[in-house]
């Protein structure tokens, strides 16, 4: 049996669980999208628990590349402010599950995702469309435990070190992209958020008072420098969370519209991912005609509601994909954003593909523009308008 193990509360307590409820070799699978822990340790505590083979997979590239830089150019944003840091996750985490099972020759994947989340479709909508021979175990749907405090006091009584406590009990999942939280004192919502729970971003008011001002370069809706130096993917990220981090930008509050018909709270820590989306649309603007930025904002919801539910492997994805690249072929130039207290402002951008001409858009002469022809394009357009005014006063019979 593979098991999706990250060494959390769930994860730990499900080896010893599944040791006393099949008769199976378990094999760990630790897949790294960047959720900065000790893999080492964390292959021996799996180890310990009871796994017998245990894999760590290091894909934060291909999650950067393959993953993330999709979810800029699309803008992928779901219900306005989520970017999606946990659903771009788990389609490459399924893919990996899924070529590990077949070099073990493995029949069931386990998961620990509750039966109350979206990641249980997501894992599981993944693993059908590579293989939908592989048959899954999802504990949370058929064990006795029924709360996270029930999941600690199994953890004690089999004596598994657990990452939280009752009275520390949020739920996090961390990654490259993001931090979420929830859980806890979160579940009602009447409840300001704590900010001691930040993990990557200093509280606006403590940040420092001093603005950030960061230059990114995109290639074809692709980042590829921060402040004139060149970085790959992860480091790109990487940095940006840690500028973002300090200025306080990129924290959301939101009381979400799962995908399983129950609304849940989260907390969620995005900082670079913030930045690149807001440089990104600057640069949009800059280089896309209207009439695709507007058609684009429509696909960017329809792509958004793909990814939240779990429908990465589709034929629908990839054609959206490829419509969005469509898009992205003049998207390159620089944007300079002004980092200030947790709020992002636009310190100026430049493109060679700029559709913006100072002396056409300026109220100055222009040769391309002449303000006489303003007076037919109004008659013409309003026109529709000036007849449906003329029947309600009777002057058409």
């Amino acid at each position: 049996m593979i098991l999706a193990y990250s060494g959390g509360l769930d994860t730990s307590i499900i080896i010893p669980w599944l040791k006393e409820n099949y008769d199976t070799e378990i094999v760990a699978v630790c897949i790294d999208v960047g959720q900065g822990d000790d893999m080492e340790k964390i292959k021996e505590k799996a180890l310990k628990s009871g796994a017998s083979k245990v894999y760590i997979e290091d894909v934060k590239e291909e999650f950067a590349k393959e993953y993330l830089f999709k979810a800029i150019k699309a803008r992928a944003l779901y219900e306005g402010k989520y970017l999606l840091g946990t659903a771009f996750a788990r389609p490459l985490m399924a893919k990996k599950l899924v070529e590990i099972a077949h070099k073990e020759g493995a029949e069931y994947i386990c998961h620990g995702c509750t039966g109350k989340g979206n990641d249980q479709v997501r894992f599981e909508l993944g693993i059908a469309a590579l293989d939908p021979t592989i048959k899954i175990i999802a504990p949370w749907r058929i064990w006795d435990i029924k709360s996270r405090e029930d999941a600690i006091d199994y953890a004690n009584l089999k004596g598994i070190e657990v990452p939280v406590t009752k009275e520390k009990i949020y739920s996090v999942d961390k990654n490259l992209w993001h931090v979420s939280h929830e859980g806890g004192d979160l579940e009602d919502p009447k409840n300001e958020h704590k900010i001691e729970m930040y993990d990557i971003v200093t509280p606006p008011e403590k940040a420092k008072d001093e603005a950030s001002y960061v230059d990114i370069e995109f290639e074809k809706g692709v980042p590829k420098k921060v402040n004139g130096e060149e970085l790959n993917p992860v480091e790109l990220i990487e940095v940006l969370n840690k500028i973002g981090g300090e200025n306080g930008i990129g924290v959301i509050d939101i009381i979400e519209n799962r995908l399983v018909g129950m609304k849940s709270r989260g907390v969620y820590e995005t900082p670079a991912g913030s930045i690149l989306y807001e440089a990104h649309r600057y640069l949009e603007y800059l280089t896309l005609d209207k009439e695709t930025l507007h058609f684009k904002e429509i696909i960017s919801h329809k792509y958004t509601e793909i990814v939240y539910n779990g429908l990465w492997f589709t034929t629908l994805r990839e054609a959206i994909d490829e419509f969005i690249e469509k898009t992205q072929e003049n998207v390159t130039g620089k944007v300079k954003l002004k980092l200030y207290k947790g709020n992002i402002i636009l310190a100026g951008v430049e493109s060679k593909f700029a559709l913006y001409d100072k002396d056409i858009s300026s109220f100055g002469y222009s040769e391309v523009y002449s303000h006489k022809d303003a007076e037919g394009f109004i008659n013409l357009y309003g026109l529709p308008i000036k007849i449906k005014a003329m029947m309600k006063m009777g002057m058409i019979k």
